[in-house]
């Protein structure tokens, strides 16, 4: 595809160096001439110095004929006026605008084809928001991705020495919860990627994947380690829009205390929170987080704009006796280096936020994609089209799909119609019933089956997506 992608900050920069490595046609467009210098020494693109909301600008960069505009300039009006110019002078097929602003999401019909001619929008901020709060549902998980509206989860969890699968194989998870169905995809062991079977065993410190309908997340962790109890004290360092959103959403059924630098951001935000306690201070001043007791606090989350600053307040709120600690960082580098160690989880917002992009990119009908182990790993929501003739994958057997090493099917979800008769009417009425089957090699893939992949390398994802594509003789 022929991608343009206007904004070369934190966001800008993972998408184009996700969609480079698939071999798309890419244009960068910012007005930070050192940003985009050291981005072409990195990556195979083009790059267009100006503002990305200027006809002159876009034409440069190949409106004209792109398939794909991706506005993510941290100016929401720019993102906007970008996609109507697009619309309106280059009929430009598909447009996807970041929008930070809480508004838009409340007047959808600004976004429409008659207004703003915005085909797809997102906003990074509330996604890494939602991410930290399915951590929080989940205290002893690493990450925790959803899938077919919630019904399916994937949760990545660090094995410990005593949990009841620890030392032994696989396929005992069978023996130990009969009547849950549940797949591990994926184990990592020193950052090498195992493919596992029903003898692989399970040793502490292994990172292990595991898919299981929502409701069972819980009891299978509990065979990895011992579950850790509800969450009640939370600690969030920085006021910006993430700090803001997480706080407002838990502040109703946590206790939560909230540190902002800025004495303006603090009065604003002690103005809109209700419960919430809001402390101007400096997130790392080890006086202040002593006198606000983070050593009692369950979680202590360092959410400011600062990558160091964030690391050393959560270093601190370690030692100083958080029970976990969350550091958001933007510079990938910094968060290998430190995941695993002292901090519990860091989290990249880029590569939170980049699976929502990555959906409208993707060939083949994609529902969802996620980023795993900071973008190392993906696992994608695939809709199976066709029949045996027109498709590679449905009518046929697991064991009969010919699937790169390193992918794995790990669920599916199947929908199917089923008639209710009205009680007050006596009218017949279809209903859609949803339910997740864990595939064994005989299964078979069916027409409109949402098909989980787990892709321990993400270089075979192209691979993947090939296979679910359908041919000619289907349309």
């Amino acid at each position: 595809m022929k991608i343009i992608i206007l904004g070369a900050g934190q966001v800008g920069s993972s998408v184009a160096e996700n969609l480079v490595s698939e071999a798309n046609d890419i244009t960068v467009v910012d007005t930070d001439i050192p940003r985009l210098q050291a981005m072409q020494d990195r990556l195979d693109l083009r790059t267009v110095v100006g503002n990305a909301a200027s006809p002159h600008v876009l034409a440069q960069a190949g409106a004209d004929d792109a398939d794909l505009l991706i506005a993510v300039t941290a100016s929401d009006q720019t993102n906007l006026c970008a996609c109507r110019i697009a619309k309106t002078l280059y009929n430009l097929p598909t447009r996807i605008a970041r929008l930070r602003s809480m508004d838009y999401a409340e007047h959808p019909e600004l976004l429409d084809d008659s207004n703003f001619a915005v085909d797809f929008s997102i906003c990074p901020e509330q996604e890494v928001t939602d991410y930290i709060k399915r951590l929080i549902a989940f205290p002893e998980a690493l990450q925790v991705i959803e899938f077919a509206g919630g019904r399916l989860s994937l949760v990545a969890v660090r094995a410990v020495g005593g949990g009841p699968l620890v030392g032994r194989q696989i396929k005992a998870l069978r023996e130990h919860l009969p009547d849950i169905d549940a797949r591990i995809v994926a184990i990592y062991r020193n950052d090498t990627a195992i493919m596992p079977d029903g003898d692989t065993v399970i040793e502490p410190g292994d990172e292990v994947f595991c898919l299981a309908a929502s409701e069972h997340v819980r009891a299978v962790t509990a065979e990895l380690r011992r579950l850790d109890k509800p969450m009640r004290r939370i600690m969030i360092a920085g006021g910006g829009n993430i700090g803001y959103r997480l706080a407002a959403s838990l502040e109703d059924r946590y206790e939560v205390k909230l540190i902002e630098h800025a004495r303006p951001r603090a009065e604003f935000l002690a103005s809109n929170l209700h419960s919430a306690l809001v402390l101007q201070g400096d997130t790392t001043d080890e006086m202040l987080l002593e006198a606000e007791n983070v050593d009692d606090m369950d979680l202590y989350l360092a959410l400011t704009n600062d990558d160091e600053n964030n690391i050393m307040s959560s270093l601190m709120a370690k030692r100083m006796g958080a029970h976990r600690v969350v550091a958001l960082i933007n510079r990938r580098a910094y968060a290998d280096l430190v995941q695993a160690g002292r901090i519990d989880i860091a989290i990249s917002p880029a590569q939170v936020s980049i699976g929502s992009l990555l959906a409208h990119v993707r060939r083949g009908d994609v529902a969802a994609v996620h980023s795993l182990r900071r973008g190392a790993a993906e696992a994608l929501e695939l809709v199976a089209h066709g029949d045996r003739k027109t498709s590679k994958v449905v009518g046929r057997r697991v064991d009969e799909i010919r699937l790169p090493e390193g992918a794995m099917i790990g669920a599916i979800v199947r929908r199917s119609q089923r008639e209710v008769l009205a009680r007050m009417s006596d009218v017949t009425v279809h209903e859609t019933e949803e339910r997740v089957v864990m595939p064994h090699h005989d299964t078979v893939i069916e027409p409109d089956d949402h098909v989980i992949v787990f892709c321990a390398d993400r270089r075979v994802v192209a691979r993947v997506e090939r296979l679910f594509q359908v041919g000619f003789g289907f349309f």
